[in-house]
Formats: C-alpha cells, sequence, structure tokens
C-alpha cells in the first residue's frame, strides 16, 4: 500500500467548507486541513474539527490574499501579493506580526501547534514571508519534540517526472520560488512534506475531477500530500465565497462517493493523518 495524505485547504472560510470537511473527515476520507485562522468562523467551527481530534491532522492555512486577509489590513489581491514578491518581496519585520497573529490565533483555540503549515494561495513562498516563516519556526518549536513540530507543504510535485503531466498552473505555482523555500527550510531542519498534488483550474464536471484525483493518486509519490477544496451545500448569507463554490461542491460529491473508494482501491492507497517523521524529507520534495 502507498500511504497519502489527503488535506482540505480553507478550513473556515464559510460554513459550506467547513461542513463539507467535517463531513468528509467524519467518513474518513479526509486526513488533514489547514485553517484560516483570520476567518470569523474559525474559533465557531474548530469544535466539530476538535471532536476528530487524532483522526485528522490540523494545520495552518497562512494567509495574505483572502477577504479576512484584507479586512485586517495586511491582504491584498492575489495579482497585486504575487506583483509584490516580485518587486522586492514583503517586509520581514510586518511579515513576522502578521504570522504570529495567526498562529496565536490558532494555538489559542486549538490549545496546541499546527501539525504543518502552509498558505493559501501559496503566499507562504513569496519572498520576505517565507524568510519570516522559517525563522518563526525554527524559534517558536525550538523545544517541542520533533514529531510534535508543524511540517511545512512545498507546493511543487517531485523531482522525477511530475512536470511532463502537470498542468500549466501546477508549474507556475512550483516555479513560485518553491526552491528557495525549501532551501531555506533545509538550513533550518525544518520538515518538509515529499511533494503536493491536487493543481488543478477547478473548471470540468465532477467526472473530470474523478479522472484527476485518479492521476494523482498514481502519480504522488509514496507519503506526499494530495490537496483538495470540497465544500457541501448552500453558502451562507453573510459568509465569504470565492466564486468557486460549485467546483468545491463537485469536489465533495466525488470524495464521499463510492468511486472514490474504488479509485483508492485501485491505486493501492492507503490514506494517512500525518507523515512519519522518519520518512519527512528534510532535503526537500523528491521522487520516490
Amino acid at each position: 500500500m502507498k500511504h497519502l495524505i489527503l488535506n482540505a485547504d480553507d478550513f473556515a472560510f464559510n460554513a459550506a467548507v467547513s461542513r463539507g470537511i467535517v463531513t468528509l473527515a467524519q467518513q474518513g476520507r479526509m486526513t488533514a486541513t489547514s485553517a484560516m485562522t483570520l476567518s470569523p468562523r474559525w474559533a465557531k467551527d474548530a469544535p466539530a474539527l476538535a471532536e476528530l481530534r487524532g483522526q485528522i491532522d490540523v494545520g495552518l492555512h497562512l494567509d495574505w490574499t483572502s477577504p479576512f486577509a484584507i479586512e485586517a489590513g495586511h491582504g491584498r489581491g492575489l495579482k497585486r501579493a504575487m506583483l509584490t514578491a516580485v518587486l522586492g518581496g514583503y517586509s520581514q519585520t510586518k511579515a513576522r506580526d502578521v504570522i504570529e497573529r495567526q498562529l496565536d490565533a490558532f494555538e489559542q483555540v486549538w490549545q496546541a501547534p499546527p501539525s504543518h503549515i502552509d498558505g493559501h494561495q501559496h503566499v507562504h513562498q513569496f519572498k520576505g514571508i517565507r524568510d519570516a516563516l522559517v525563522d518563526i519556526m525554527t524559534k517558536r518549536y525550538k523545544g517541542v519534540a520533533i514529531d510534535q513540530k508543524p511540517y511545512l507543504r512545498i507546493s511543487r510535485g517531485t523531482s522525477k517526472g511530475a512536470f511532463g503531466w502537470m498542468n500549466v498552473k501546477a508549474k507556475v505555482i512550483a516555479a513560485l520560488n518553491s526552491n528557495a523555500i525549501k532551501n531555506i527550510a533545509v538550513k533550518a531542519s525544518i520538515a518538509q512534506a515529499r511533494g503536493l498534488f491536487g493543481i488543478y483550474n477547478f473548471e470540468g464536471s465532477e467526472s473530470d475531477f474523478g479522472r484527476l484525483m485518479a492521476q494523482w493518486l498514481s502519480q504522488a509519490p509514496d507519503h506526499s500530500i494530495i490537496m483538495c477544496h470540497p465544500a457541501n451545500g448552500a453558502i451562507d448569507a453573510l459568509d465569504a465565497d470565492d466564486g468557486i463554490a460549485q467546483a468545491r461542491q463537485r469536489e465533495f460529491n466525488y470524495l464521499s462517493s463510492d468511486a472514490f473508494a474504488q479509485a483508492l482501491s485501485h491505486a493501492s492507497v492507503d490514506l494517512k493523518k500525518s507523515i512519519p517523521i522518519n520518512l519527512i524529507s528534510m532535503k526537500g520534495p523528491k521522487a520516490a
């Protein structure tokens, strides 16, 4: 059997997202999630995750581009965020404050460090943010047992053969400084997951998503992460909407279906909630 983590991004983005993730976790179809702690729903929705403590890993989805980040005063749209990263990067001093506040919000509610840290729209890899993040992880969790320290998700596929089948969007995301954050994390001895899969353009039918998932299950090396973005049900009137609600519902429908269970069996994949510490790469993602 091949062991993979299926991580649902954006917990607490809105009620439909939180509801979908909790339901899939209860069904054993989801083994990790990344939470948006700037959302007012984080404290409200986290108790449902707490009932699954030990069954699902919960990490921090570091946020610079959502409506919550913009309202908090440090955020901006993705295009402007990318432009800032390209034109010199973010202030590390300001980035430190933003990261610490989001970690504080996570730990105040969850009463434990996050199992992992990644970024909404992969902002954790941007210049200035990545440097501050690695420094904070090194110092904040210095006295924490190695198997309790958060690992870092690097937004790239594996080094051998991945780019032959990944789509253009995946290539762009992988090029967004994944090597830079990998290198500084290695120097700081921050553990990293072996690879990231699940990148697509949120278009197509439920069957199309199923075909993509079958490909990811087949291609992802042992102990990699497949990310997804499920949600279930209508968006509440006052909740945030990022324009991909239909794609989120399609993902939920497929992941909760018999077809997904069959795909896991066909690919000989066992979903795990965490990566054994001795199998986490501190040299960056690599092929199996």
